[in-house]
């Protein structure tokens, strides 16, 4: 699973890339032996699902494409390739048949190739097992992969030819994981305290958790496999970006907002794919997206009627001290990100009908109550989805890939809320803490020693990998609060900079 893997661009990296490959190696398997091969620049990771039986009969179920990665980890798959074109699959095809062929392999496999930008090819490895972007395959081809393995490992021949073999529509999978992706995707642990999974047409969910479940720190941090199936590429990307919009996790931090942002890139979106994509497009980290200015409006006006759903709900409790019926909230300052909005959300008959700053209004049908960590609503007709948590003074939402603190004030409370002193937040810019639960595997540092930035500072092993924790700005160690062989918490204080 591209554990271990690591490119080196010189010397330094060569070395350091082997102790850690090794370091893993040996911890995972007792043997620390690795291999060096050649790096193909831009490439596409492009894979053939076999099946064979022991008849000798092997025929191969089309491609998928898999070049979406982060360290080498899968994180989008699809099939069909959009990059492939008849011939070319014809031919990886027939090679991977053959290669099963050749050793009688009997079961489902996948052989994994690397494939330039002129569409050469080169074998990269076989997986002699299921894997786990297997649904894509089975929702284009209408197949069941496990009945298969199971039929044909208990000696039945093979139902299909080849020529049987058709692919119908485009399917999509999206790993859902647990990690930080603000914090350099770094794995992320925790009870989740709300999981909801997408229900729709077209939507697949493979997950092995359940709410209230924990993530530890000594598994793969996969949370679930969310995929689609549509007529085109087209719909399979939009029915999973919806889907993302309609899955709820709280607890240990997620990757959902970072799958809806890619999905939505353009280069995405045209299908200009490589295994560098992720590193080339967002770095080491994801920042987050900023809504058009058309989305940013849907996620005020949502934020306003729920708002007003609140107060107003509020006020038809029983047992007031006064039973004067109290006027329902219409008029709210918004805020979200430094700019503030005028919002008028009067309530007919159930609609709302929301004016943002004197513009053009939006009739919106809420499907929400207090509480729910899911709010969905008709906009103009247009269905909306979005994930919320409470604030005192409203809500955080996620959609299509932005996370947003909206504060949805009566007029009066924004003036004296503008009064009240800032707190600035503690500064702990000379301070490496722990960035999740996991075990010390070795200090690289003493106290009194310089560092520069980016100089390594420790390793932390955490969920079957070594993370390298280092400096983000230059100075001098002032003290080393752990050793080699010390399990720490997350927000654990490591090292302390002066």
């Amino acid at each position: 699973g591209g554990k271990g893997m690591r490119i080196a661009h010189s010397e330094a990296e060569l070395e350091e890339g082997l102790e850690r490959a090794r370091s893993e190696a040996r911890n995972s398997f007792g043997d620390d032996r690795c291999f060096i091969e050649k790096f193909v620049v831009e490439p596409r990771h492009i894979e053939i699902q076999v099946l064979g039986d022991k008849h000798g009969n092997v025929v191969h179920l089309g491609e998928r494409e898999c070049s979406i990665q982060r360290r080498h980890q899968k994180v989008i798959e699809e099939a069909p390739s959009p990059f492939l074109d008849g011939a070319t699959r014809a031919a990886m095809g027939a090679q991977a048949v053959a290669l099963a062929k050749a050793v009688d392999y009997c079961s489902a496999g996948t052989v994994e190739f690397i494939v330039d930008e002129d569409r050469n090819f080169f074998f990269l490895e076989m997986n002699t097992r299921l894997q786990v972007e297997h649904p894509v395959t089975e929702l284009v081809t209408g197949l069941d992969l496990v009945e298969a393995m199971i039929r044909v490992a208990a000696g039945e021949k093979l139902e299909l030819t080849q020529d049987d073999v058709t692919l119908r529509g485009w399917a999509m999978e999206a790993r859902v994981y647990a990690e930080e992706p603000g914090r350099g995707f770094l794995p992320s642990t925790g009870r989740l305290t709300t999981y909801v999974e997408p229900s729709a047409p077209g939507v697949r969910v493979d997950s092995g958790v359940y709410e209230g479940g924990q993530v530890s720190m000594f598994y793969d941090p996969m949370i679930a496999k969310l995929c689609t199936h549509g007529p085109t590429r087209e719909a399979a990307r939009t029915l999973l970006r919806d889907a993302i919009d309609n899955y709820a996790i709280r607890g240990p931090g997620h990757n959902l907002n970072f799958l809806a942002a890619l999905l939505d890139h353009p280069r995405f979106v045209e299908g200009r794919l490589t295994t560098n994509f992720i590193a080339e497009e967002y770095g080491e980290r994801f920042e987050g997206v900023t809504p058009a200015e058309p989305v940013l409006h849907r996620i005020v006006a949502l934020a306003t009627v729920m708002r007003a759903r609140q107060l107003n709900r509020a006020k038809e409790i029983s047992g007031r001290l006064s039973p004067r019926p109290l006027a329902p909230d219409r008029l709210f300052a918004v805020e979200v990100d430094g700019r503030c909005f005028d919002v008028d959300a009067p309530e007919h008959d159930r609609t709302f009908v929301v004016s943002i700053d004197g513009g053009q209004p939006m009739e919106i049908v809420l499907h929400w109550r207090p509480g729910l960590p899911l709010a969905r609503a008709a906009i103009d007709g247009r269905l909306m989805s979005a994930h919320v948590r409470r604030l005192p003074e409203g809500f955080e939402i996620d959609h299509q890939g932005a996370s947003l603190s909206v504060l949805v004030r009566r007029h009066r409370a924004t003036e004296l809320a503008r009064r009240m002193p800032h707190k600035p937040p503690p500064d702990t810019s000379k301070m490496v803490l722990s960035p999740m639960p996991g075990l010390i595997v070795r200090v690289a540092v003493a106290a009194g020693e310089p560092v520069k930035a980016g100089q390594e500072l420790l390793v932390l092993e955490a969920m079957k990998m070594e993370n390298v924790l280092r400096a983000e700005r230059d100075g001098m160690v002032e003290k080393v609060e752990v050793a080699a062989g010390d399990t720490v918490s997350a927000d654990a204080l490591l090292v302390s900079l002066a």
